[in-house]
C-alpha cells in the first residue's frame, strides 16, 4: 500500500488475540498506537435506505483500533 491508513481496526473472537496483535503485527514499528480500549462489540451494515443488518451473525467480537502517531 503506497500510503498506510490512518486507522486500522482488528477484530478477534478472543480478547487475548486482539491484545497481542499490537506486538505480533509490529504496530509500533509501523508507526501506530492503540486508540481506546479493547471491547466486545457487535457490528451492523447499512446499505441504501434499508435497516441495518447484523454482520458476523450478530456475534460480539473484540475490536481494537490502531491509529498513526501524530
Amino acid at each position: 500500500m503506497a500510503q498506510d491508513p490512518e486507522r486500522i481496526t482488528i477484530l478477534a473472537r478472543e480478547f487475548t488475540a486482539a491484545a497481542l496483535e499490537f506486538h505480533r503485527g509490529k504496530m509500533a514499528q509501523k508507526g501506530y498506537v492503540m486508540e481506546g480500549s479493547i471491547t466486545p462489540r457487535t457490528f451492523q451494515m447499512i446499505e441504501g435506505h434499508e435497516a441495518p443488518s447484523d454482520l458476523f451473525d450478530g456475534e460480539p467480537l473484540f475490536a481494537v483500533t490502531f491509529r498513526k502517531k501524530d
